[in-house]
């Protein structure tokens, strides 16, 4: 990742995905998960506080040393045990069904090969398990989607890979999970930035 994906980057996003706007979306995306949960992007483990009681293990999946080294305060404080499975989204080392639920926030804009990560996901999952997903991408406007065309390739540079411009919905169903619920909630900042995609994807 070098110096500034592995160091830099994560500080950021843990100070940028902070706030009221932002926790009440985890807390959102966190509802209804139960059993053994993965969660693809770990970063800083702001999720865990939201966790539901009936949660009983989380496996974490996260590149970053540094995002590992902020979240240890919320893992020591956290009631349910976090195991760090793997640093990569695109090969898990987790049986076929073996996972209840998985949850991914503000991840897959960044993982760069996203349809096989989704793929993994969907392998992973139980009959029945659901993906549980808070992502920023590619707004329904064609002059803002536009604009995250043109942005991106610098974003990516900025941000750890992030890319503004992923149609979030098709993805997750071309990986052959069936939209459950998806919502578009409103987050401060520019729409090019913060175009929101939240829901429940399920595998049938």
């Amino acid at each position: 990742m070098g110096f500034y994906g592995d160091q830099i980057v994560p500080r950021v996003t843990d100070l940028t995905l902070r706030g009221h706007a932002f926790e009440s979306l985890r807390e959102r995306a966190a509802t209804g998960l139960d059993g053994e949960v993965l969660e693809i992007g770990f970063g800083s483990g702001r999720n865990l506080p939201h966790f539901p009681e009936g949660v009983v293990r989380l496996w974490a999946v996260e590149p970053s040393s540094v995002a590992r080294k902020l979240a240890e305060a919320r893992v020591a404080a956290s009631p349910v045990p976090v195991e760090h499975v793997a640093l990569d989204g695109e090969e898990l080392p987790l049986e076929d069904a073996s996972a209840d639920h998985v949850l991914s926030t503000w991840t897959l804009c960044t993982i760069p090969d996203v349809a096989r990560a989704l793929g993994e996901v969907r392998r992973v999952l139980r009959a029945g398990g659901a993906l549980h997903f808070v992502e920023h991408g590619q707004a329904p406007e064609a002059r803002v989607a536009r604009w995250q065309d043109r942005l991106t390739p610098l974003q990516r540079r900025v941000a750890g890979g992030c890319h503004l411009n992923r149609p979030i919905d098709d993805l997750i169903t071309d990986a052959g999970l069936e939209l459950e619920r998806l919502d578009h909630p409103k987050v401060p900042g520019p729409r090019a930035y913060t175009y929101t995609y939240e829901g429940v994807a399920r595998k049938r």
